[in-house]
């Protein structure tokens, strides 16, 4: 009795370690630069402000929220030389962080932890080489806080979105599902926000303080968006006029051609369409009599799969967001769990399919070779069918509502989680 009591705890501990020590390795060892951007830009970042006393998101403009300095500069600690090190040394252990608050959540009498880890080595080096890391490991811990402190998820959520904006969709979930709770929600959002704005303008950043906003304006389609792949077909075909580019100012890689700048105009309206449309369902479901604890998520998803999918912007660790709304879903209760099965396991291909693109194969989708761009089309493919997956699971929620709802509360008791937990 007493070795199995231990087994579980340091079987998963063993397994953190063994991926994580195989996402180090790779990130070290693989091609196409997969820390590129903390040994190349986030070095460059902190260096000038050690050296020239210019900041970015204080002193300058800057692409990122302003917490995101943070990460960036500790990592940067041991010196400016070795942020690299720093950087993937700060990712197992928010990771790390993450694990133990998940460790205590099962889905259909799994761990959920053992899924992010799969997820984790699925997607590859990405998964910890990047800012985004950071506001996924964070928005993990804020998850396990929905069900019981509305406000203290609230609020992590947010502390996540001042490093990375997209979990600010996450705070948007609470505020139209968590009936009861709202003035928590907000209290908590409105806390982290009203501290981090007022350090920011003691450090002299107000200037610059939403400066991330419109950074990402001016962008052309990114050759991994879903919305550039019949263009990356084109170049691949040769069609006159569309090709892979290399953007100086925004330091990534775009694709040219007929229809691409309309494409690229057109991501932003669609991405609110698909927003707006997504809360407007969820409401309606709910009006119907789905159960907020199960809409929610579901819509976490939706709102999620909508700024990957439609976004102009491709870059490979957006797959990792996926992994917050999905392990939402399965912590949720069996009813969810057993609904967010399906996505749970596409999401694993869908994973490792964008560390074949990136960082494997990168420099053969530069060069637009086909079976690449095939792999690249069934990641694309996969994210777009999540986001039409979770658009539809919402719909049949509304449409079981008045049916269906309130049975999930027992069933949920009858499976060992309590009455009420992640409800709304």
């Amino acid at each position: 009795m007493q070795q199995s009591r231990w087994f579980a705890p340091v079987g998963a501990t063993v397994a953190f370690l063994a991926v994580h020590a195989v996402l180090w390795w790779l990130a070290t060892t693989m091609p196409n630069q997969p820390i590129g951007d903390v040994e190349i830009t986030y070095r460059r970042w902190i260096a000038t402000g050690l050296t020239d006393h210019v900041w970015v998101g204080t002193d300058t403009a800057w692409v990122y929220p302003i917490l995101a300095l943070l990460p960036m500069a500790a990592a940067a600690i041991g010196g400016v030389e070795h942020i690299a090190t720093g950087w993937l040394a700060l990712m197992v252990v928010l990771d790390a962080v993450a694990c133990l608050f998940l460790w205590r959540f099962r889905a259909l009498g799994v761990r959920v932890v053992w899924w992010w880890l799969v997820f984790l080595l699925a997607l590859g080096p990405i998964g910890l080489g990047r800012i985004d890391t950071v506001a996924t490991a964070v928005a993990m811990v804020g998850v396990c806080f929905v069900a019981t402190r509305p406000a203290v998820a609230s609020a992590v959520f947010t502390v996540a979105a001042w490093v990375k904006v997209w979990p600010a969709a996450l705070v948007g979930v609470l505020l139209v599902l968590r009936r009861g709770h709202r003035r928590g929600v907000v209290v908590g959002a409105l806390t982290v926000t009203a501290i981090v704005v007022l350090v920011d303008v003691l450090f002299g950043g107000a200037t610059f303080l939403l400066s991330f906003v419109g950074q990402q304006s001016g962008r052309a389609l990114q050759i991994e968006s879903p919305l550039a792949t019949p263009f990356m077909w084109a170049a691949a075909a040769h069609v006159p006029g569309a090709a892979v580019y290399y953007d100086t100012g925004i330091l990534t890689f775009e694709v040219s051609g007929t229809g691409t700048h309309l494409a690229a105009a057109l991501s932003t309206p669609l991405m609110a369409v698909v927003v707006l449309g997504g809360v407007g369902l969820a409401a309606w479901a709910v009006g119907r009599g789905a159960r907020r604890a199960d809409v929610a998520p579901v819509l976490a998803l939706v709102l999620v799969a909508a700024l990957v999918a439609t976004n102009k912007v491709g870059s490979p660790q957006y797959v990792g967001w996926f992994a917050v709304p999905i392990v939402w879903g399965l912590v949720a209760g069996r009813g969810s769990a057993r609904r967010f099965l399906p996505v749970a396991v596409a999401a694993l291909p869908m994973a490792l399919l964008t560390q074949v693109v990136y960082p494997g194969y990168y420099d053969q989708v530069l060069t637009v070779q086909p079976w690449i761009l095939v792999v690249l089309t069934i990641r694309n493919a996969l994210e777009v069918g999540v986001l039409v997956w979770a658009i539809v699971t919402v719909v049949r929620l509304g449409l079981a509502g008045q049916r269906t709802g309130g049975t999930d509360n027992a069933v949920g008791a009858r499976a060992g989680v309590p009455r009420g937990r992640m409800g709304a």
